[in-house]
């Protein structure tokens, strides 16, 4: 029972991040086209195994949405995935705009 909790919450936070991912200004437009084909694949009348077949059906449709989730996940950049996860556990993002002055000395 705790592993399908476990499961079920882990498929809501990608699911958020998913979600952040899309509202984010610093992933690019054409790889925000992936979820959105995912998602179309759903409704589209056309699937590659008709939803007749009882299970089959619907696994292509899962697999399809599954695949295109993870693909946008793996292809944005990955300094805006680990910021957004980092938000979404409650934790501060590390950002390089903080004014940390690093002392040193110069040698000429």
């Amino acid at each position: 029972m705790n592993n399908q909790i476990n499961l079920f919450r882990s498929l809501i936070d990608h699911g958020r991040l998913v979600l952040r991912l899309m509202m984010e200004r610093r992933v690019p437009l054409y790889l925000k086209l992936l979820p959105l084909a995912a998602v179309a694949y759903l409704i589209w009348p056309l699937d590659f195994l008709p939803d007749l077949m009882p299970f089959l059906g619907q696994l292509d449709d899962l697999a399809a949405l599954l695949v295109g989730l993870e693909a946008f996940v793996a292809l944005c950049p990955q300094h805006v995935v680990a910021q957004i996860r980092a938000e979404l556990r409650g934790e501060e993002p590390f950002t390089k705009d903080k004014d940390e002055t690093i002392d040193g000395q110069w040698k000429e």
